[in-house]
């Protein structure tokens, strides 16, 4: 049989209430323990422990049937009765300092609302949540574009018809693409003004606002659609006026600027794909 041990609280207990405990502490060892295995079984100090094996020699017997314990010479078997608490002053209890203070005691694991240990309670720190069903997708129709392309019709003729006519008043016309090798094939370069300025103004108005694309890709197709706007606008009005004024041939600083126009557009398409690329 083990002797229970006495968990530490904060009012030590008196020598009386561990000396049954000390009685069942010998009988388990076969003899009176030592004052060390008093401090480490009942978590006492050194002079309550002193006070405790001198007690404890004093109203040890042997249990009826086995060897005497505090004593060589054998002794009849005695009935003896429940030994009287041995009742101490209370100046004589030394108090305990804090190197001889006891460890604080473990929590023990929660018990049921039944008192079985082993039986532990958890709580769940997390409520459960309500399942919710998902939500329905949103069905958003498409935006209706006819409208718009029956408006850009009209201005897209206009456009057509002044950049043609620009073309011409600044020496843009009719070449052979092919010369020594298909001399029948001949094209007007003027178209390749409307084609190219307005074409990549659309296109770069469209990368701009879509969002396709973001920071130098987006600086430059906004940068270079308003110009291309810009251009486009200027050589409206560059056109109507010398129609206006009956010229047969345009300036030379207009020549100049216009003609530079297939190569800006090349070099602004060039360099948008570009951006667009490296971006993706």
């Amino acid at each position: 049989m083990t002797a229970p041990t006495t968990a530490p609280s904060a009012y030590p207990p008196a020598v009386d209430e561990l000396l049954r405990d000390a009685l069942e502490l010998s009988y388990e060892l076969g003899g009176v323990p030592s004052r060390n295995q008093l401090m480490k079984r009942f978590r006492i100090g050194a002079p309550k422990a002193t006070l405790l094996r001198e007690a404890l020699t004093d109203v040890a017997t042997p249990r009826p049937g086995t060897a005497p314990v505090l004593g060589e010479t054998p002794a009849p078997p005695v009935t003896v009765p429940d030994p009287a608490p041995v009742i101490l002053p209370v100046e004589s209890a030394p108090e305990l300092t804090e190197d001889e203070m006891p460890p604080p005691r473990e929590v023990s694991p929660l018990l049921s609302p039944a008192g079985h240990p082993g039986t532990e309670i958890t709580a769940d720190p997390t409520p459960p949540v309500a399942e919710t069903a998902p939500a329905a997708p949103v069905t958003r129709k498409r935006p209706v574009t006819w409208p718009v392309l029956l408006l850009c019709l009209p201005a897209f003729v206009a456009i057509w018809g002044g950049w043609v006519e620009m073309g011409r008043l600044t020496g843009f016309g009719e070449v052979a693409l092919l010369p020594g090798i298909a001399d029948q094939v001949v094209l007007d370069t003027a178209i390749t003004l409307p084609i190219g300025v307005e074409t990549y103004a659309a296109y770069a108005l469209y990368v701009w606002l879509s969002g396709m694309v973001s920071g130098a890709a987006l600086r430059f197709a906004r940068a270079s659609a308003i110009g291309s706007l810009i251009i486009g606008a200027l050589g409206q009005v560059a056109y109507h006026l010398m129609a206006s004024w009956g010229w047969e041939s345009a300036p030379w600083p207009v020549t100049a600027v216009v003609a530079c126009i297939p190569v800006a557009v090349l070099g602004m398409g060039a360099a948008l794909a570009h951006l667009m690329h490296h971006e993706n």
